[in-house]
């Protein structure tokens, strides 16, 4: 399903990023860093939450805006009850949606909240997602105490918080459309191979983008999955090529691989994931170079695996969705 937007713009955006990211190529694109895991406090819990904490007033400081000035606060993270979102958000805005959509929950935050805004219920809006390494990881997979090896297919979660601060003020960045993707099933079942679990899901919402509005990849200055690592990248191309003859040539990029120095940092292994991930990349590097107008037109895929560990353990697929939203400089 693909809807567009008539007065929906980005004011800003607010990146929180670790220690891991911090080395990455795109360190200078973010607005803070730290330098270990904790952030001072005494639980990777504690420590997301800082985080979300964090993105908030950073990104109120940068707009100008108090708590109470804010309509609306859409987020969503990867613990259990999306406790790192609300335990970080309460008593800011007038209203909270909590989100679960694994890693696409930052585009899917912006699609509800344009959503609001554009059908003139709110007049603005703050979406905000986070992800912590060993928060994630001993959740999802084993305990980090054990330092499990794993294979080079696996993704590394990303660790940060990022918002973006939506408006129906005009500014120089507009959210255009957007497309909703669906749930999809290829029989997957391997948490340490995120990429080709979600591959599928963003090959469904490409396809669906491009049929509803009638355009091409070269419509666009840049399309980017998040976060599907190098090898779902490839699988991606592979199939959008050989399955439906659409090349999505030199302006496509993976959010996950385009977050860390690969070759450098060789304990990402495939390239990053997490519901930061992609928002790390997107509010902060593409969203510097629009506002710069290196970019006018960008399509943002953003994909996630939505599965829990115990269907995992069960042997049940892993389930996974993208969504994608278009943003215009102008």
């Amino acid at each position: 399903m693909t809807f567009k937007y008539n007065n929906v713009y980005i004011k800003d955006t607010a990146t929180i990023a670790g220690p891991y990211e911090k080395k990455g190529p795109l360190k200078r694109y973010f607005d803070r860093t730290y330098d270990d895991l904790y952030f001072g406090e005494d639980s990777w819990e504690l420590a997301e939450i800082k985080l979300v904490k964090d993105a908030l007033v950073m990104i109120m400081k940068k707009t100008s805006t108090v708590k109470n000035d804010i309509d609306l606060v859409v987020g969503g993270d990867l613990l259990n009850q999306i406790t790192a979102s609300t335990y970080g958000a309460c008593g800011v805005g007038k209203s909270f949606v909590g989100i679960y959509a694994a890693c696409s929950s930052s585009v899917l935050a912006m699609i509800i909240a344009a959503n609001f805004i554009d059908a003139g219920r709110v007049n603005n809006a703050v979406t905000l997602v986070s992800s912590h390494n060993m928060s994630s990881e001993k959740q999802f997979r084993n305990p980090t105490e054990y330092g499990a090896p794993k294979p080079d297919s696996a993704t590394f979660t990303a660790t940060g918080a990022a918002t973006c601060f939506l408006t129906k003020e005009v500014t120089n960045i507009r959210v255009e459309c957007a497309t909703l993707g669906k749930i999809v099933d290829y029989e997957q079942n391997d948490p340490n191979d995120m990429g080709r679990v979600m591959a599928p899901a963003a090959i469904e919402t490409l396809k669906t983008h491009f049929a509803e509005t009638g355009r091409k990849p070269d419509y666009y200055d840049l399309i980017v999955t998040g976060d599907l690592g190098r090898y779902g990248k490839e699988i991606l191309k592979d199939y959008m090529m050989n399955d439906y003859n659409i090349d999505l040539g030199d302006n496509y990029n993976d959010c996950g691989v385009m977050l860390y120095d690969l070759e450098k940092q060789k304990e990402i292994k495939a390239g990053g994931s997490g519901p930061v991930c992609s928002a790390l990349v997107c509010y902060g590097y593409i969203y510097q170079l629009m506002k710069e107008k290196k970019l006018k037109k960008v399509l943002v895929v953003a994909t996630g695996a939505l599965f829990s560990p115990t269907l995992v353990y069960q042997k049940e697929n892993i389930y996974a969705i993208a969504h994608a939203i278009s943003l215009e400089a102008v």
